[in-house]
């Protein structure tokens, strides 16, 4: 009888419908909060301005230009699953990957380094910049692992520190006379990601490259690890519990390193896929570790920490980031898209709260039951 109680709500108990129902919620309260904040700021243009946001690329007129500005999204979405994957791997081990954005510079400058400087084909230059991505993550995880450092403080420090070394690098291979690397397409066009006949799908797009389904696949590959392999268990088992993984013989340090090295790569691999697409150069004076990484952790909650969520999460914040430039900006600043990107993308991470509040009411509604079936009994 209790188990059967236990089970009471249907669908409404169902993980992925909870994850599903807390993340429409989040997005909805994000633009209605957007929204009041348009108001208050100019009332007339306010319903045009949320409008916009939401639309995106369905703002141009024409059929040929909105499939054009779909493979642009679409090329932006790639890296951003990509480093949602990465938050969500080290956070399904017990670790939080702050760090992703900086694994997602280096990743940026190994790339173009070998991209530019050392003239490599693309395939090579994505395996830099996993490569330098997953040492970035390996050196918080063997700081946890041996000195008990946390990783949030680590990552947040290698986040700046990678910043600047790429910039000090990256000033080697810029053009003369701007801050920008020297464009792919004129310094080494082999290092341009395929796109196989993609773009022609998209109005020759000649962004959209073979990027966009690899960034799936990967995600796909992710899942698989995590959920049908031992060691995907056994990293999660080290994650929520170091000391009773030691004890049932796992190599708990070990474990800790390669968790946090993979989610990494994972987030230099997505660097590569944006950089190595051509469509846009690194700023060798930027001051601010991109965006990209932080919305990465945005995405992996909105999606419910599951990979295969984390693809249509990273499509939506993507989605709705591109559609804050078509924002009026003759009666809003510039910056007003940012904003009403960053409420949903920070509601977003209540996801989990809208989760336990479900349970809790279903929990009641439960025990409600249960007590008006047993004073019926009684009755009876």
């Amino acid at each position: 009888m209790e188990e059967k109680n236990k089970k009471g709500g249907g669908l409404l108990r169902n993980n992925v419908v909870q994850s599903l129902l807390a993340s429409i919620l989040c997005i909805l309260l994000g633009l209605l909060v957007g929204y009041i904040a348009l108001l208050i700021i100019n009332a007339n243009g306010a319903w045009g301005a949320i409008v916009a946001v939401v639309k995106n690329y369905f703002y141009y007129p024409t059929a040929a230009a909105q499939i054009k500005y779909m493979g642009s999204t679409l090329v932006k979405t790639a890296p951003l699953l990509l480093c949602s994957l990465s938050v969500l791997f080290a956070y399904k081990a017990g670790f939080f990957n702050i760090g992703a954005a900086g694994q997602y510079v280096g990743g940026a400058g190994a790339s173009l380094y070998f991209a530019i400087a050392l003239g490599m084909p693309w395939y090579v230059c994505i395996l830099a910049a996993v490569v330098v991505g997953a040492l970035m993550g390996a050196v918080s995880g063997a700081l946890k692992a041996y000195r008990n450092v946390n990783e949030v403080i680590s990552g947040i420090m290698l986040n700046w520190i990678g910043l600047y070394t790429v910039n000090m690098i990256l000033t080697t291979v810029k053009e003369p006379t701007s801050p920008y690397t020297t464009q792919l397409s004129k310094a080494n066009s082999g290092a341009i990601i395929p796109n196989l006949g993609l773009s022609d799908l998209f109005g020759k797009n000649q962004y959209v490259t073979i990027a966009i389904p690899l960034s799936v696949v990967v995600a796909i590959v992710i899942w698989v690890l995590l959920e049908k392999t031992k060691f995907g268990y056994e990293l999660k088992a080290t994650g929520m519990n170091k000391e009773a993984a030691k004890y049932c013989g796992m190599r708990e340090k070990r474990n800790t390193i390669v968790t946090m090295a993979v989610a990494g790569g994972l987030a230099g691999m997505g660097a590569a896929f944006y950089y190595l697409s051509g469509i846009e150069q690194w700023s060798c004076t930027q001051t601010s570790v991109p965006a990209m990484g932080f919305n990465g952790i945005a995405a992996a909650f909105l999606g419910g920490l599951h990979p295969i969520g984390a693809v249509f999460s990273s499509y939506f914040i993507q989605h709705i980031t591109s559609g804050g430039a078509y924002v009026d900006k003759s009666l809003y600043c510039s910056q007003i898209s940012d904003f009403i990107s960053a409420m949903i993308i920070y509601l977003c991470g209540f996801v989990f709260f809208f989760k336990i509040c479900m349970n809790r009411w279903l929990d009641k509604r439960d025990e409600k039951k249960k007590k008006d079936a047993h004073q019926e009994g009684g009755e009876a």
